[in-house]
């Protein structure tokens, strides 16, 4: 019994320790895009990424190339997204990542939603496979205090 007690214990830390990695890749993720640093952006995302987006209209998605070139773009604006609500799950080298955000152009709300990430255990870190969001509009609800501005 003892021993299977520490097995479930250093699984758990496992665990813990994979959601706290993939915690940092999705905070990478952001602080690029607040600094407008493509390079930044692209050092957590896997070379073949893809972006979507869930929408009334229907679900569209391509290449994250083009995200990343218009966040390493010169912009008046700080590109600010926000989370809150992460719920990560881990399957050996397999995760997936839920969260809600605003986004906020400067200090003003544009829009919020939820992100969908699915992320990939390479042997040099997690990176992010897929990224897909919905896009709210301003029908944000209750905005925790630390997301917002």
């Amino acid at each position: 019994m003892f021993c299977f007690v520490i097995l479930l214990n250093a699984n758990a830390a496992q665990a813990q320790s994979a959601q706290d990695e993939i915690r940092a890749v999705i905070e990478h993720l952001f602080d690029g895009m607040r600094a407008g640093d493509s390079t930044m952006v692209a050092s957590v995302l896997m070379d073949s990424a893809i972006m979507g987006r869930a929408t009334d209209n229907g679900f569209s998605s391509g290449s994250m190339d083009g995200f990343v070139r218009a966040v390493g773009s010169p912009h008046d604006q700080v590109w600010d997204e926000r989370i809150w609500d992460l719920n990560i799950q881990v399957d050996q080298r397999l995760a997936s990542a839920w969260m809600q955000f605003a986004f906020y152009l400067g200090d003003e709300l544009s829009h919020c939603g939820v992100n969908s990430m699915i992320l990939y255990r390479t042997d040099d870190g997690w990176k992010i496979v897929h990224l897909a969001d919905t896009h709210r509009g301003l029908a944000c609800g209750e905005i925790p205090a630390h997301a917002r501005k």
